[in-house]
């Protein structure tokens, strides 16, 4: 067990000790924002390779955590007054809902602790129906698609279409200065370290062995005596608490969040990386968030007009030599060498 993530133990440490000192400051940003998406990754993985519930609204929860964060940024800029957007669109009191949020534990509480909330909520009403498969996949899609009119829809509040963005100070550090970059790079990397470690023993324990019993035969769970309704809805809430924290470390990493950012589209495409990168396996969930970020990027710098085609030709072409992803190839590689 050791020798098999003695590999994937090396590349973390190359990542957090290398790259800051490899890669210059704008680079360094892009890889902190995809180390984002993968600690988002790694709660789809649990979710959905680990316990078979295929969520595609992820970006829900993403968003929630960063309109969380980006609530206390904008309240700590302004002094306690109005945040600029709301000036612009015509407020004139800052609203109740806000006022809590000037607060840096209780945003970051809220942070993970919202997303958790509604995954606990939805789970419970959902999973006590027996909704499972593709009905709790477009359940899922349809929250984010709701997420999404709503934030829209609440110019005053959320800063409608174009979100919250200008964010120029975290704790008294200024955003745009390079060691600020460096230093959210550092605390991305180590919280998505800290995060592997906690959900790989988790995966590992008892509690581990029988969502992958739910996901393989939930009716013969049920008979056993255990409770699959609720096994479900806590691994649920967790991915959704991940995809929280993945939010609150995004907005200043990357210094905006709108509702662009947490749709259908973003959601579906956080599960393709996942799929790419092997959905069963934790550190594939990871590796297929990074591998997906640094390709987008890479296709939409060499080809503006075509880089979503090579994206989901990358996709198909992985799903069809290796339908469980990237770590079925490596996995693949090593029972052969060890042949």
């Amino acid at each position: 067990m050791i020798k098999r993530n003695l590999p994937f133990a090396a590349i973390a440490v190359i990542a957090l000790v290398a790259a800051p000192l490899l890669l210059e400051p704008f680079r360094l940003s892009l890889l902190a924002k995809y180390l984002c998406y993968a600690i988002v990754a790694l709660g789809i993985g649990l979710a959905w390779g680990q316990g078979g519930m295929l969520t595609l609204g992820q970006g829900v929860f993403f968003g929630l955590g960063g309109y969380a964060m980006a609530m206390y940024l904008k309240l700590s800029e302004s002094g306690g007054g109005l945040p600029d957007f709301m000036v612009w669109s015509g407020v004139e009191e800052l609203p109740a809902l806000w006022a809590p949020f000037a607060n840096p534990v209780f945003a970051l509480t809220m942070a993970v602790a919202g997303p958790v909330l509604l995954a606990v909520v939805l789970g419970t009403l959902v999973f006590r129906q027996r909704v499972r498969g593709a009905y709790f996949a477009i359940l899922t899609q349809a929250l984010a698609a709701a997420m999404v009119i709503l934030l829209v829809g609440q110019q005053g509040l959320t800063g409608g279409t174009n979100g919250m963005t200008n964010f120029f100070e975290l704790f008294g550090a200024d955003l745009a200065d390079d060691s600020t970059q460096r230093m959210l790079y550092l605390v991305v990397a180590g919280v998505l370290g800290v995060l592997y470690l906690a959900t790989r023993q988790l995966v590992n324990s008892r509690f581990g062995r029988l969502l992958v019993a739910v996901r393989d035969g939930e009716d013969r769970v049920r008979f056993l005596g255990y409770d699959p309704a609720l096994i479900k809805t806590v691994t649920f809430a967790v991915s959704a608490g991940l995809a929280g924290l993945a939010g609150a470390l995004f907005v200043p990493v990357v210094g905006i969040i709108s509702p662009a950012l947490l749709g259908v589209v973003p959601s579906l495409e956080l599960v393709v990386a996942v799929a790419v990168g092997g959905r069963q396996v934790l550190a594939g969930a990871v590796l297929g968030a990074v591998v997906m970020g640094y390709a987008q990027t890479t296709f939409s710098e060499q080809f503006a007009n075509g880089w979503l085609y090579l994206q989901g030709a990358l996709f198909i072409l992985v799903m069809t030599l290796a339908p469980k992803g990237i770590a079925g190839i490596l996995g693949r590689l090593r029972r052969a060498r060890t042949a």
